[in-house]
């Protein structure tokens, strides 16, 4: 019983994560979903950060700003940093087959 392949045993990790090996379908799920995540806390924190603005300073601030200019700037940002990111590790990978 393997632990790991041995075309990754060599690889470099970054969190135990091995940074060869992914497909064209891989790395775009990748790309999106670090971008998903990215949205989803980024809104998370500006929501609760809005909601202490409004409780304490009796503000009526409204909640669609976290989505437009808080989220959607953020998610998009880690796209445009995440999908060149790993479609270069894909066409490395293809190259040195």
């Amino acid at each position: 019983m393997q632990s790991a392949p041995s075309q990754l045993s060599g690889s470099k990790t970054v969190l135990g994560f091995p940074l060869r090996g992914f497909g064209l379908f891989t790395s775009l799920l990748l790309s999106f979903a670090s971008a998903l995540l990215t949205f989803c806390i980024t809104t998370l924190f500006a929501i609760f950060s809005l909601l202490v603005w409004n409780l304490g300073g009796k503000h009526s601030v409204d909640f669609a700003i976290t989505y437009r200019y808080i989220g959607l700037p953020a998610s998009l940002v880690v796209l445009a940093i995440a999908l060149p990111f790993f479609l270069v590790l894909w066409i490395r990978a293809k190259i040195h087959q």
